[in-house]
């Protein structure tokens, strides 16, 4: 018996609304990159552009996305735009930024928190993001895969949540078959994405 669409779409939904939760800075779910999704993000690392964008409103993504998306990859459209709807569901909004880059270097190095209110973050390709609540003494990783929210310092009430700081994982230190990230991630639309808050080395 097949399952509703909608139905299917309200149980991806529901475990992520923990972010909302005025304590939690980050709510992260492992979730499997299946074959066909895989082999669609390992064209897109050979033949696509090194940053694919789409902004604005749930219905105007995917004609954003498709021309500029190989068409051995455009299976990462699909997933791409439900992981949207998801964030718009958990965020509240309706017009976003969703960006595919291909990361080689170690970008984002040091720990940090965004200038944003919430920030999704998923990687095809490579190891997800890495977090610390302890000033980099321990450090934990998201597995490939694993969707995971973030809050940054302009989400309401920020102050008095658990604080979290983020950064992209270094590369360098990886064998050279593993030095590359295929990154999604999706913000409100006027997010100051590239600015960044309490730097820690």
């Amino acid at each position: 018996m097949s399952v509703c669409p909608t139905r299917r779409r309200l149980e991806r939904q529901l475990p992520f609304s923990g972010i909302l939760s005025a304590h939690r800075s980050l709510e992260m779910h492992p979730m499997v990159v299946s074959p066909a999704l895989t082999a669609a993000a390992s064209a897109y690392l050979v033949t696509g552009p090194r940053l694919l964008m789409a902004k604005g409103a749930l219905s105007e993504m995917a004609a954003q996305l498709a021309p500029h998306c190989p068409e051995s990859a455009r299976l990462l459209i699909p997933d791409m735009l439900e992981l949207a709807e998801v964030y718009s569901a958990v965020s509240g909004h309706r017009n976003l930024r969703v960006r595919l880059e291909k990361i080689t270097t170690d970008s984002c190095r040091k720990f940090h928190v965004d200038c944003v209110d919430l920030r999704l973050l998923r990687a095809y390709v490579g190891p997800g993001v890495q977090w610390t609540a302890d000033e980099g003494q321990t450090v934990q990783e998201a597995p490939t895969g694993a969707v995971v929210f973030l809050k940054g310092k302009h989400f309401p009430g920020w102050d008095e949540a658990e604080k979290i700081l983020h950064r992209s994982p270094p590369l360098s230190f990886r064998p050279v078959s593993e030095r590359v990230r295929l990154l999604l991630t999706i913000d409100e639309a006027n997010a100051c994405g590239d600015a960044a808050f309490d730097m820690v080395a």
